[in-house]
């Protein structure tokens, strides 16, 4: 029996030392709700996870840019609803005034119509805004090298699309010559205003087909880039995300240990006690 080195007590600490570090690791994890508080813990299962962390808020960010793009293109198309109906009307008056019954005197009539009309289409194209971008002044042009309206629609770099919107201006749409309306002023004139119009309108037309185009698409993106998100946190979740029943019974153990390890503790350092017996000193 030896008392300068109590080999039992010193075993029992490194034992009971230990399981501590782990109860609280155990409890970093169940705190956190996190299998990986710190590198240490998977260093090789860290990177990955925040490579994926990375990669899902991305989509999710690009999910929003994509919500924010149907919002740009479905005013846009709200604004052209309105200007298709202005149109329409102009036409009416056209195809009236080119009935040879009417005077000069009433073709002047339909032609202050026509013009405040016409002023109309401009004060629109002028007005219409989205978050303070002029949406319908060919800003967005195929032929424009001013601006451009990218939607971001993925995580990394370079995946976005453009979208164009043609200028819908009276003098785009032919409706103004030299800043003032087509004349009305005789039944051939107004005839040659029918065609001008249904150009405007073929124009106009074509523009709010590829807006609802754009929209389809922009959906459909929406949702692909909502499943990819999902998907990948669920990947990045396996990885990072603690079992809480797992770490629960890990923690009980611990507890466990921790109690006994204290005991054995307590048991080798009475040791000394017996030695004492034996010199003869109660």
């Amino acid at each position: 029996m030896i008392i300068r080195n109590n080999l039992s007590a010193i075993n029992a600490h490194r034992v009971l030392k230990f399981n501590e570090w782990e109860t609280d690791k155990t409890i970093a994890r169940l705190a956190s709700g996190e299998r990986i508080t710190k590198s240490a813990d998977d260093a090789s299962g860290l990177a990955v996870s925040e490579k994926l962390r990375t990669q899902v808020q991305g989509l999710r960010q690009a999910e929003r840019n994509t919500e924010d793009g149907i919002s740009f293109v479905q005013t846009a198309d709200g604004y052209l609803n309105q200007l298709g109906d202005l149109l329409q009307r102009v036409r009416v008056l056209a195809v009236q005034s080119a009935n040879g019954i009417y005077t000069a005197e009433d073709r002047q009539m339909m032609q202050v119509e026509i013009s405040q009309l016409v002023d109309e289409v401009d004060r629109i194209a002028s007005q219409a805004e989205f978050n303070r971008f002029k949406v319908l002044l060919g800003d967005y042009a195929r032929t424009s090298k001013t601006a451009s309206m990218w939607f971001h629609m993925g995580a990394n770099m370079h995946q976005r699309e453009r979208v164009f919107v043609g200028t819908m201006t009276a003098t785009a749409f032919k409706l103004k010559e030299n800043g003032a309306s087509e004349s009305l002023s005789t039944a051939a004139q107004a005839n040659d205003l029918i065609g001008v119009v249904d150009e405007a309108l073929g124009k106009l037309l074509k523009q709010r087909a590829d807006l609802g185009s754009y929209s389809n698409r922009l959906e459909m993106s929406a949702k692909g880039l909502m499943n990819a998100y999902e998907n990948i946190q669920a990947s990045e979740s396996r990885i990072r995300d603690a079992d809480m029943a797992e770490e629960m019974v890990r923690f009980t153990s611990g507890q466990i240990l921790q109690q006994s390890g204290t005991a054995m503790l307590a048991q080798a350092n009475q040791k000394a006690a017996s030695v004492m017996r034996l010199l003869g000193r109660d």
